[in-house]
């Protein structure tokens, strides 16, 4: 299929030909004739489908149409919320690069930086905004952000928004847009709280499903290595000398980690960034930019800035501290062996985090190969048990009960 069959008016379609779209992902296809119908719709798909043209697109259908019947104000007409500053400012690159023929004006308002500036965007007035819940509510209680004529509302990343902790948040900021307004929902995983949330906000909506919640990059290799948790800045040195080449993002549970981290790899010569909370919002996009231009390529990450990066050619992930919730360890590989191009997932694992090591095996079916060949290795008194398979002594026919246990288990 072509994007020019899904009903998408010229301006918009020399927008995609600019950014070299030709046609439509799975997510795209399904979602989009949905979307132009006016019906509220829940998605669920993984970072990395094409999601976000998944919603950008038909609200720029929707609202270029409407430009010769709606007077332009200083009305939002559709608002993106979003759970980080980084996914925010990735979506708005997006509405402005596929909307480029059109005149439909975006902004985009988060927290971490000067308000000012985004106070005097939208007094110039936005079509559509893409906004952090926080600083989103802040403007519209000094009544700078106008909700109550929002057509379209958009929940991007929802199971992310309520694992930040952005419920109430979010119930607010519903409560402020019209209560005609058509409402979007996108999550990686469908949780029983993402699906009271949809339940809560949402009118007969459409439900799209397009990959499985545990599936990872089909293009990504998975190496696991056990080693000693104060061994592993001296394990990640090794590989990164050794064996990781080109562009990479390392994955930290911490804030604090991820600054002990980025003290080490400068004192050995290599050229770091990072993103994690505390970093001012002017200091996370110059690292990300810094990244995709060259001028570094190795950064430094927590998992809440995970689905906000989005960078080209990224040859490696690293898992230096294994996520406690396992579909982090899906997002995170994500960022790598995307459109086609393969990539290689390395992941560290001291010995209390075994049990993680499990529980992202469950989710995604899935034996990660271990790499024993390292300077670091575990004790072997700490590594996971590794069942032979039966020898004589078992006669045929005669496994023991145990023998069958062993069998069933994902390590």
């Amino acid at each position: 299929m072509e994007f020019g069959k899904l009903a998408l008016n010229d301006a918009i379609l020399k927008g995609l030909a600019a950014e070299k779209y030709t046609a439509p992902t799975p997510v795209q296809e399904q979602t989009i004739p949905i979307v132009l119908d006016r019906k509220d719709v829940v998605v669920s798909a993984q970072t990395g489908t094409g999601k976000t043209a998944a919603f950008a697109l038909p609200i720029l259908q929707i609202l270029f149409q409407s430009q010769d019947t709606v007077k332009r104000g200083k009305n939002i007409k559709a608002l993106i919320v979003s759970p980080t500053r980084e996914l925010a400012e990735q979506i708005n690159e997006n509405f402005k690069a596929y909307g480029q023929y059109t005149n439909l004006r975006t902004g985009v308002v988060y927290g971490g930086t000067a308000i000012e500036p985004q106070i005097d965007r939208l007094n110039k007035g936005v079509d559509i905004l893409i906004a952090t819940p926080g600083r989103l509510l802040d403007l519209a209680k000094q009544n700078y952000a106008r909700l109550g004529r929002v057509e379209i509302l958009v929940l991007d990343e929802a199971d992310l928004l309520l694992d930040m902790g952005f419920i109430d948040d979010v119930n607010k900021i519903n409560k402020l847009c019209s209560e005609f307004k058509q409402t979007l929902l996108f999550s990686a995983t469908m949780p029983m709280k993402v699906k009271a949330l949809a339940n809560t906000v949402l009118r007969n909506p459409e439900s799209v499903t397009v990959s499985p919640v545990a599936s990872t990059a089909k293009n990504v290799e998975q190496r696991l290595f056990y080693v000693p948790i104060g061994k592993k800045i001296e394990l990640c040195l090794h590989l990164l000398r050794n064996t990781i080449k080109g562009n990479t993002i390392i994955f930290r549970r911490t804030k604090f980690g991820v600054d002990k981290l980025e003290k080490a790899l400068l004192k050995n010569g290599y050229k770091v960034g990072t993103i994690h909370g505390d970093k001012s919002q002017a200091a996370r996009q110059e690292a990300l930019n810094s990244l995709k231009d060259g001028e570094i390529n190795i950064l430094i990450a927590t998992d809440v800035a995970a689905r906000g990066i989005d960078v080209d050619n990224l040859d490696a992930v690293v898992n230096f501290d294994l996520p406690n919730v396992p579909e982090s360890y899906v997002h995170r590989i994500g960022r790598t062996g995307r459109a086609g191009k393969t990539g290689i997932a390395y992941s560290f694992c001291a010995a209390e985090e075994k049990p993680y090591v499990i529980s992202i095996q469950r989710l995604i079916t899935k034996i990660i190969k271990v790499v024993d060949d390292h300077p670091y290795p575990l004790d072997p008194k700490e590594k996971p048990q590794v069942h032979k398979k039966q020898g004589s002594k078992h006669k045929k026919g005669r496994k023991s009960a145990a023998s069958k246990k062993k069998k069933k288990r994902w390590y």
